[in-house]
């Protein structure tokens, strides 16, 4: 199955560990991003990835394309041209202090693409899915316009497409955002969603929760899934659920609503290394879950299995495999060595 993902490859710096910013003068230097993040997890399922991007040819831009080919995605459809890898710093929160993300990203090589970088029919030649999320659009007027050409390219072909909303808020207004996605969601068959993402881009949020308190109501996100599936006719919504304990402890579970059934997966209390990628390895999860000819609870209970696993892994890479994945969603969550 070949899977094509599409938005932006950034350098995150960070400091080590849980220090601040510039608590001293050593910051670590790695490679992430929302599409990409999924890509390599897909990749380490064994699907066929591949990322679409635009990269500068110099150096900085080489090695954001090789982080990708370590793990054996296809970079051949990236497009290699302008000046800038968009950066964002980390910083890694603890206890009661939230992380912090400091975008540095304006005029990057994709927020400055055209149209004509694209040949989207060559790129979707052979494909089964494509994949993008909602910070891409956001990211200019150009890369919304890009991606309503990949949308359109995709249904042409009959490729599936997914996307996870994934609202930011440095990024647009809400009201940029409804007036995009909406557009775009037209095409979209799964839709990838947050306790937060439904109400900020569309209005539609659950009764009696509290993200904040540890609250949450099922049969509130089973109102949010339908009114999202009856809006735009997806297929199926997929809606993460986390209650936030504290920066370090989160506990995590997941919905999935297949226009039939709703399916809630079991919960897993996360003692965090690091947030960063954890709802792209959600995604991740259920695309492979479907791709393979998973039910609905099994698609849902591998998704927040492989979400769970990569709260544990520095770095926005997940760097887990399918039987790490199944273990623990099917019960071994005890963490013991493996001799």
């Amino acid at each position: 199955m070949k899977i094509v993902c599409f938005g932006e490859l950034m350098l995150r710096l960070a400091p080590n560990g849980y220090y601040r910013f510039f608590q001293n003068d050593q910051m670590q230097a790695t490679f992430g991003g929302g599409e990409a993040n999924v890509a390599v997890s897909l990749a380490n399922y064994g699907m066929d990835s591949v990322y679409v991007t635009k990269l500068p040819k110099h150096a900085i831009g080489q090695a954001a394309v090789d982080s990708l080919r370590y793990f054996g995605i296809d970079t051949s459809k990236i497009v290699r041209g302008g000046d800038r890898v968009g950066i964002y710093f980390l910083e890694k929160g603890a206890s009661q202090r939230g992380s912090v993300c400091i975008y540095d990203r304006a005029h990057s090589a994709i927020a400055l693409a055209d149209k004509s970088d694209f040949d989207w029919d060559a790129i979707f030649e052979g494909a089964d899915w494509f994949h993008f999320t909602g910070i891409t659009p956001a990211l200019g007027k150009n890369l919304a316009d890009i991606c309503l050409d990949a949308c359109k390219a995709a249904k042409a072909k009959g490729v599936k497409i997914s996307c996870d909303l994934n609202y930011r808020g440095k990024l647009w207004t809400r009201a940029e955002a409804r007036a995009t996605m909406t557009e775009l969601c037209k095409y979209v068959d799964i839709c990838i969603s947050n306790e937060e993402d439904a109400k900020d881009v569309f209005g539609i949020e659950a009764e009696n929760t509290d993200i904040y308190g540890g609250k949450l109501n099922h049969e509130g996100y089973k109102s949010v899934a339908k009114q999202l599936a009856d809006t735009f006719g997806f297929e199926k919504v997929a809606i993460t659920l986390r209650s936030s304990i504290s920066a370090n402890d989160n506990d995590w579970a997941g919905m999935l609503y297949d226009g039939e059934s709703y399916c809630f997966s079991k919960s897993y209390h996360l003692h965090i290394v690091d947030r960063v990628g954890g709802g792209d390895s959600f995604g991740a999860g259920l695309i492979y879950a479907l791709l393979n000819g998973k039910t609905s609870q099994q698609a849902i209970e591998f998704a927040v299995a492989a979400s769970a696993l990569k709260h544990s892994v520095e770095g926005d890479y997940n760097r887990v495999s399918v039987s790490e994945v199944e273990k623990l969603a099917g019960g071994d969550g005890s963490g013991r060595v493996q001799r």
